[in-house]
Protein backbone atom coordinates (compact mmCIF):
# COMPACT_ATOMS: atom_id res chain seq x y z
CA UNK A 1 0.00 0.00 0.00
CA UNK A 2 2.97 2.12 0.46
CA UNK A 3 4.12 2.63 -3.18
CA UNK A 4 0.34 3.54 -4.27
CA UNK A 5 -0.22 6.74 -6.55
CA UNK A 6 -2.69 9.27 -6.09
CA UNK A 7 -3.81 11.81 -8.59
CA UNK A 8 -4.78 15.64 -7.89
CA UNK A 9 -7.78 14.91 -5.97
CA UNK A 10 -6.56 11.86 -4.04
CA UNK A 11 -7.59 8.98 -6.42
CA UNK A 12 -5.81 6.20 -6.51
CA UNK A 13 -4.16 5.55 -10.04
CA UNK A 14 -4.56 2.52 -11.45
CA UNK A 15 -1.93 0.50 -12.20
CA UNK A 16 -1.26 0.56 -16.35
CA UNK A 17 -3.01 4.02 -16.91
CA UNK A 18 -1.25 5.55 -20.06
CA UNK A 19 0.37 2.73 -21.28
CA UNK A 20 -1.11 0.70 -24.25
CA UNK A 21 -4.79 -0.63 -23.49
CA UNK A 22 -7.20 0.31 -21.08
CA UNK A 23 -6.82 -1.25 -17.69
CA UNK A 24 -10.20 -2.66 -16.35
CA UNK A 25 -12.16 -0.59 -14.60
CA UNK A 26 -12.16 -1.30 -10.69
CA UNK A 27 -15.41 -0.61 -8.65
CA UNK A 28 -14.38 0.15 -5.33
CA UNK A 29 -16.80 1.98 -2.79
CA UNK A 30 -15.83 5.35 -2.84
CA UNK A 31 -16.76 5.44 -6.43
CA UNK A 32 -19.77 3.67 -5.74
CA UNK A 33 -20.53 6.59 -2.98
CA UNK A 34 -19.39 8.98 -5.69
CA UNK A 35 -21.79 7.64 -8.20
CA UNK A 36 -24.64 7.91 -5.71
CA UNK A 37 -24.07 11.72 -4.69
CA UNK A 38 -23.82 12.64 -8.25
CA UNK A 39 -26.92 11.23 -8.85
CA UNK A 40 -28.62 12.79 -5.93
CA UNK A 41 -27.39 16.38 -6.99
CA UNK A 42 -28.50 15.74 -10.59
CA UNK A 43 -25.24 15.21 -12.60
CA UNK A 44 -26.30 13.76 -16.02
CA UNK A 45 -24.50 9.96 -17.19
CA UNK A 46 -21.69 11.93 -18.88
CA UNK A 47 -20.62 14.40 -16.16
CA UNK A 48 -20.76 11.12 -14.07
CA UNK A 49 -18.50 9.16 -16.41
CA UNK A 50 -16.05 11.80 -16.39
CA UNK A 51 -16.28 12.23 -12.12
CA UNK A 52 -15.74 8.49 -11.89
CA UNK A 53 -12.70 8.09 -14.97
CA UNK A 54 -14.90 5.54 -16.87
CA UNK A 55 -16.26 5.42 -20.44
CA UNK A 56 -20.30 5.80 -20.48
CA UNK A 57 -20.37 1.83 -21.05
CA UNK A 58 -18.65 1.46 -17.92
CA UNK A 59 -20.84 3.51 -16.00
CA UNK A 60 -23.84 2.05 -17.31
CA UNK A 61 -22.23 -1.83 -16.84
CA UNK A 62 -20.69 -1.08 -12.99
CA UNK A 63 -23.43 1.13 -11.74
CA UNK A 64 -26.59 -0.20 -13.26
CA UNK A 65 -28.55 -1.06 -9.68
CA UNK A 66 -27.42 2.78 -8.84
CA UNK A 67 -28.60 4.68 -12.17
CA UNK A 68 -32.12 2.79 -11.88
CA UNK A 69 -32.99 4.45 -8.73
CA UNK A 70 -31.69 7.66 -10.38
CA UNK A 71 -34.73 9.86 -8.69
CA UNK A 72 -34.95 8.39 -5.09
CA UNK A 73 -31.24 8.57 -4.86
CA UNK A 74 -31.95 13.03 -3.73
CA UNK A 75 -34.49 11.45 -0.99
CA UNK A 76 -31.89 8.72 0.28
CA UNK A 77 -29.10 11.42 0.38
CA UNK A 78 -32.17 14.29 2.25
CA UNK A 79 -32.42 11.10 4.47
CA UNK A 80 -29.01 10.34 5.71
CA UNK A 81 -28.81 14.21 6.14
CA UNK A 82 -31.03 14.42 8.45
CA UNK A 83 -30.34 11.21 10.25
CA UNK A 84 -26.58 12.24 10.51
CA UNK A 85 -27.64 15.84 12.21
CA UNK A 86 -30.04 14.09 14.10
CA UNK A 87 -28.30 11.71 15.87
CA UNK A 88 -25.72 14.96 16.73
CA UNK A 89 -29.00 16.58 18.04
CA UNK A 90 -29.05 13.73 20.19
CA UNK A 91 -25.75 13.92 21.25
CA UNK A 92 -26.71 17.40 22.77
CA UNK A 93 -24.92 19.15 20.06
CA UNK A 94 -27.16 22.62 20.12
CA UNK A 95 -25.69 23.71 16.91
CA UNK A 96 -26.77 20.71 15.37
CA UNK A 97 -30.63 21.33 17.51
CA UNK A 98 -30.68 24.50 15.28
CA UNK A 99 -29.79 23.18 12.10
CA UNK A 100 -31.91 19.84 12.46
CA UNK A 101 -34.93 22.75 13.01
CA UNK A 102 -33.81 24.24 9.83
CA UNK A 103 -34.13 21.23 7.60
CA UNK A 104 -37.66 20.02 9.61
CA UNK A 105 -38.58 23.60 8.73
CA UNK A 106 -37.88 23.61 4.90
CA UNK A 107 -39.00 19.64 4.64
CA UNK A 108 -42.47 21.29 5.84
CA UNK A 109 -42.22 23.63 3.50
CA UNK A 110 -41.76 21.44 0.80
CA UNK A 111 -44.47 18.76 1.75
CA UNK A 112 -46.66 22.28 1.97
CA UNK A 113 -46.09 23.46 -1.67
CA UNK A 114 -46.77 19.50 -2.80
CA UNK A 115 -49.60 19.72 -1.38
CA UNK A 116 -50.80 22.68 -2.44
CA UNK A 117 -49.78 21.72 -6.01
CA UNK A 118 -52.68 19.36 -5.60
CA UNK A 119 -55.39 21.51 -5.39
CA UNK A 120 -58.11 21.88 -7.96
CA UNK A 121 -56.81 25.09 -9.36
CA UNK A 122 -53.54 22.89 -10.55
CA UNK A 123 -55.85 20.13 -11.93
CA UNK A 124 -55.03 19.26 -16.00
CA UNK A 125 -57.26 20.43 -17.60
CA UNK A 126 -59.31 17.89 -19.30
CA UNK A 127 -58.43 15.84 -22.21
CA UNK A 128 -60.44 16.55 -25.22
CA UNK A 129 -62.62 13.88 -27.03
CA UNK A 130 -60.91 12.65 -29.80
CA UNK A 131 -62.52 13.32 -33.41
CA UNK A 132 -62.94 11.10 -36.44
CA UNK A 133 -61.35 12.57 -39.80
CA UNK A 134 -65.20 13.20 -40.92
CA UNK A 135 -66.11 15.05 -37.51
CA UNK A 136 -63.05 17.34 -37.91
CA UNK A 137 -63.91 17.94 -41.46
CA UNK A 138 -67.51 18.95 -40.33
CA UNK A 139 -66.22 21.46 -38.13
CA UNK A 140 -63.89 23.20 -40.36
CA UNK A 141 -66.61 23.30 -42.61
CA UNK A 142 -68.59 24.94 -40.52
CA UNK A 143 -66.12 27.27 -39.17
CA UNK A 144 -64.94 28.97 -42.33
CA UNK A 145 -68.96 29.07 -43.32
CA UNK A 146 -69.03 31.02 -40.56
CA UNK A 147 -65.64 33.27 -41.14
CA UNK A 148 -67.11 33.59 -44.66
CA UNK A 149 -70.41 35.11 -43.05
CA UNK A 150 -68.78 37.48 -41.26
CA UNK A 151 -66.52 38.60 -43.71
CA UNK A 152 -69.34 38.96 -46.09
CA UNK A 153 -71.53 40.97 -43.42
CA UNK A 154 -68.40 43.01 -42.82
CA UNK A 155 -68.00 43.78 -46.50
CA UNK A 156 -71.93 44.42 -46.52
CA UNK A 157 -71.87 46.75 -44.22
CA UNK A 158 -68.57 49.11 -45.14
CA UNK A 159 -69.83 49.51 -48.52
CA UNK A 160 -73.04 50.66 -48.16
CA UNK A 161 -73.35 54.20 -49.67
CA UNK A 162 -75.27 57.19 -47.54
Amino acid sequence: MGDDVFDLFGNPVRAGKGQRGRPSFEVTSRNRNKVKLLLAVGWSNDRIASAVDASIATLKRHFRAELKVRDAMRDRLEAERLMAVYELAEGGNVGAHRQFDKMLARNDLMEIEKTMGRSDNNKPDPVPEKLGKKQIDRDRATKADAELMAELDLEARTSVRH
